[in-house]
């Protein structure tokens, strides 16, 4: 069996730096003053954090809670999480997928949102795997702090509420592009992956919509999209192949130059907090450890000095 060589993946390390907490968990039950179970008081979205303390009520079983100063930010640290990051990333077509309807399909698959973010159309279920993984932002600083808030008028114990809020934040994250998910777009239900479906002879028309779109993002490379009725993944035994679209090896470079530009100019601006990207280092990784980024950056390659591996062929 022919090995796949090549890049196999476009993996990040992204650096961004902020202040305050742009993606809350909501009301915590605490316990306040007295011993008290309280509700009042609001928490960020902190990694390994419960509210539990530990301690249970023997006679009855009840899980003591935690007060709201006992919080570690080194153990628990403030996160955003990846689903926030993904709606501010494609945020210009965040919520289009909700009027897909099976014939307006060729519109969203000539898309970002239909080639890097992915979908799922409920209705006929067709759908894209995103090849793009986003982890989480984990902050690094801890500046966490506790905040005693009163509501104007009347004093009474409804009036005062509380938060857990940050100062300045620098956070960490990894990611990875796949290029298998990325070159290749089903357009088959054979393997339950259809990203859309097509009647006879649409198929040139659907991979024309593709590549001009490509085409719009680098002017200069030459992007293809090719329709095919039998595309093979490589490896298989008996060659059962699926109708649709592969994208060649400028078309692949195009996207990624494109998605790594997005996720570089990524902000986000929450209420009276802010989060944005300050570096995105990146790994054109052609080995077979995958996020080597992670573990060893010294191995990795800044530029992509070979052509992207192919997984699927015409037969």
């Amino acid at each position: 069996m022919k090995k796949v060589t090549g890049i196999k993946s476009v993996d990040f390390k992204i650096t961004a730096l902020g202040h305050g907490v742009v993606n809350w968990n909501g009301p915590t039950t605490l316990t306040g003053d007295g011993g008290q179970t309280v509700d009042n008081h609001t928490l960020p979205k902190l990694r390994g954090y419960t509210n539990l303390s530990g301690k249970i009520k023997e006679e009855t079983g009840y899980k003591y809670k935690k007060e709201a100063t006992d919080i570690d930010f080194k153990k628990t640290p403030l996160y955003i999480s990846q689903n926030c990051i993904r709606h501010h990333l494609f945020r210009d077509q965040a919520f289009d997928i909700h009027y897909a309807a099976e014939k307006s399909l060729q519109g969203v698959l000539a898309s970002i949102t239909g080639l890097i973010r992915g979908y799922v159309v409920p209705s006929s279920q067709c759908k894209r795997t995103s090849p793009l993984l986003m982890e989480d932002f984990v902050d690094e600083l801890g500046n966490g702090n506790f905040e005693q808030f009163g509501q104007a008028g009347e004093r009474d114990s409804s009036s005062f509420y509380s938060k857990t809020t940050f100062g300045d934040t620098k956070y960490t994250s990894y990611g990875s592009i796949s290029i298998e998910q990325l070159q290749f777009i089903s357009l088959d239900k054979k393997f339950d992956r259809c990203a859309m479906v097509i009647k006879e002879g649409e198929g040139e028309t659907v991979a024309q919509a593709v590549q001009e779109f490509i085409q719009s993002l680098n002017p200069d490379l030459n992007p293809q999209a090719i329709f095919h009725q039998n595309y093979v993944r490589g490896g298989t035994i008996f060659e059962e192949g699926e109708n649709g679209i592969l994208l060649n090896n400028d078309a692949v470079q195009a996207l990624i130059e494109h998605t790594l530009k997005m996720i570089s100019e990524l902000s986000i601006r929450q209420a009276k907090s802010y989060m944005y990207v300050d570096e995105v280092l990146i790994d054109y990784n052609d080995s077979h450890k995958m996020m080597r980024i992670k573990h060893s950056e010294g191995d990795i390659s800044e530029q992509p000095n070979t052509d992207y591996a192919a997984y699927f062929y015409a037969k």
